[in-house]
């Protein structure tokens, strides 16, 4: 059947895009990997479509301990594809789960303190079959103005009897939200993200559960926090265990992670109490009617899990920070705006979007990997070029893109 119409409607929204600068779907394609360099001096490079054999420093992937370049854990999927082959083979009540799902949810648990967890295809997968699953006709949702994409569409897609959506990091906002709507609704949930993926600060989680614990009486049906730390958890924290350790925070109820980033593989997680989550298992659509990730990438993400808790990640971590600082320094002395802080995000406030842009290009033509965030991705005014720190770094990789930094004019 002929779409002409529709078709010339599509490409003008997306050429309207193109001129706006906020286009995404022109990706790179990386066509290889370059192992670091045998004397330790520099990390792995990247080889890129249409580029030749000119070598890519990559500062623009969530990859922040390097698990996914690392041999434990392509060991680990090699050996569990060869045993289980490739793929689940359908959703886990119709086909059964493999062992690997099974331990690495255990170890998971284990992991994060809590009785229990379950292991969805992505983090975006669990935040938005989560929320959905818990959110009633009379549930309040609370939520942080710079929640992640995932968050927004949950809590739109669930349809809650009150929404509140409080400043960023607005404590007292947040109270006064959790008053007003403790009068009409049963049960109230807060969500936030544990790391603010665009910004690179953190939930001061401390003072979100003492909130939600003086509040929670209100609520016939409790107050719950969810808090999504998938850039958090292998990144942030003295053993990597995310914002609730690096805030000496007391547990939230429901802790969203993922396997895509810190952890180098794929697939997304929540870790809580046993009855919330099996009443999840029957009620929540993405992790019932979805595959799960493969038996393959279940056994590298838990040694990835084992890695990191370990004295090799504890090493892996320091490291990660003394390159993060490095960094941040760097872009100081260089008269760059950022936003302070130990996580691995470092944002390159620009404000502007042809000129993040055009500095991106810069980055691009010098070999450097890095990432502008313009509107709609930020608000108008924090137009950004998000770097990405990983332990792969070497301090040589950091001055590289320092320097090419300071050429900019």
């Amino acid at each position: 059947m002929p779409h002409d119409r529709l078709s010339a409607l599509l490409t003008s929204a997306a050429q309207d895009l193109d001129r706006r600068g906020t286009a995404k779907r022109r990706e790179t394609v990386i066509r290889g990997v370059l192992p670091p360099s045998t004397d330790g001096v520099t990390g792995p490079r990247f080889l890129i479509v249409g580029q030749g054999d000119r070598p890519f420093l990559r500062m623009n992937a969530n990859n922040y301990l390097g698990m996914s370049l690392r041999a434990e854990t392509a060991t680990a999927e090699d050996t569990a594809v060869r045993e289980f082959g490739t793929g689940p083979g359908a959703v886990r009540f119709i086909g059964g789960t493999w062992s690997p799902h099974v331990e690495l949810e255990a170890r998971l648990a284990s992991f994060h303190g809590r009785g229990a967890a379950m292991i969805y295809s992505s983090a975006y997968a669990t935040v938005m079959g989560l929320l959905p699953s818990l959110i009633t006709p009379e549930t309040a949702v609370i939520s942080d103005e710079l929640n992640h994409n995932c968050i927004i569409n949950a809590i739109t897609l669930a349809k809650p009897a009150q929404k509140r959506i409080y400043r960023h990091l607005d404590m007292n906002q947040l109270a006064e939200q959790l008053e007003e709507v403790s009068r009409t609704c049963k049960r109230g949930l807060i969500v936030t993200d544990g790391i603010f993926s665009m910004r690179g600060d953190h939930a001061p989680s401390r003072e979100i559960m003492e909130i939600a614990h003086r509040f929670d009486g209100a609520f016939a049906e409790n107050l719950l926090v969810v808090v999504d730390d998938s850039h958090g958890v292998g990144a942030f924290g003295a053993t990597g265990r995310g914002t609730e350790e690096y805030t000496d925070s007391s547990p939230p109820d429901l802790l969203i992670g993922t396997l895509g980033k810190a952890f180098g593989v794929n697939g997304g997680y929540v870790v809580g109490d046993p009855a919330i989550l099996d009443y999840l298992r029957e009620t929540s659509p993405f992790y019932i009617y979805s595959n799960p990730i493969t038996p393959g990438e279940a056994a590298a993400a838990l040694a990835a899990v084992d890695l990191l808790d370990s004295g090799l990640g504890r090493d892996l971590l320091d490291h990660l920070r003394a390159m993060t600082a490095r960094f941040e320094a760097g872009l100081k002395i260089l008269g760059f705006e950022t936003i302070p802080g130990e996580h691995p995000v470092v944002p390159l406030m620009v404000r502007d979007t042809d000129k993040t842009s055009a500095l991106v290009a810069h980055l691009f033509q010098s070999g450097i990997l890095a990432t502008g965030l313009n509107y709609p991705v930020v608000p108008r005014g924090e137009e950004e070029i998000r770097f990405q720190i990983s332990a792969d770094h070497t301090s040589a990789d950091i001055d590289e893109a320092l320097a090419v930094l300071a050429t900019f004019s």
